[in-house]
Order: C-alpha cells, then sequence, then structure tokens
C-alpha cells in the first residue's frame, strides 16, 4: 500500500507538471496545480485500492491517474481568442 501511495502521488505530481508545462495559459497558478494533482492521484488510489482489495496495483495507478487527470480537467479555463458567441438578442 506504501508503494502505491507513492506511486500515485508521484504520477499526480508528473501529470500535473505537463498539465501545466503544456496548457499554462488556461491553467491557474503552479501553486494550486501541482497539489491537485497529487491529492487527485493520492484519492484516486485509495477509493480504487478500497474498491479492489490488495493485489491490484496497476488498477489502482491507473484509477489515481484518471482522478488526477479528472480533477485537473476541472482547472481548465476556457480557451482565448475562439469563436466568439452572439448574444440571443444580437441580428
Amino acid at each position: 500500500m506504501l508503494l502505491e501511495a507513492l506511486g500515485s502521488a508521484l504520477l499526480g505530481l508528473a501529470l500535473a507538471l505537463a498539465a501545466g508545462r503544456r496548457l499554462p495559459r488556461r491553467l491557474p497558478a503552479p501553486r494550486l496545480v501541482v497539489p491537485t494533482g497529487v491529492a487527485g492521484a493520492l484519492f484516486g488510489a485509495f477509493v480504487t485500492h478500497s474498491a479492489l482489495g490488495p493485489g491490484h496495483a496497476l488498477a489502482t495507478l491507473g484509477g489515481a491517474l484518471v482522478l488526477a487527470a479528472a480533477l485537473l480537467s476541472l482547472l481548465l479555463r476556457p480557451a482565448r481568442g475562439g469563436a466568439r458567441r452572439l448574444s440571443p438578442n444580437a441580428q
């Protein structure tokens, strides 16, 4: 369990750093992104380990990755310069 927790924390850290490097303008400050990725991965590992039990290390890491990615996606802001929406009253 300790190695799963350490592995999932490192996986969340790597995912958060990769997202911060790839999408710097669409994410908030790295002080928020990195802990969100790590916490999401740890919580995902906890939930997956609780559901499956011991002996499923790869599935636990997969659950950690999925939840970390889901939480990081909640931090994304809309892209700038995209298609503008017209107001319903505009003609």
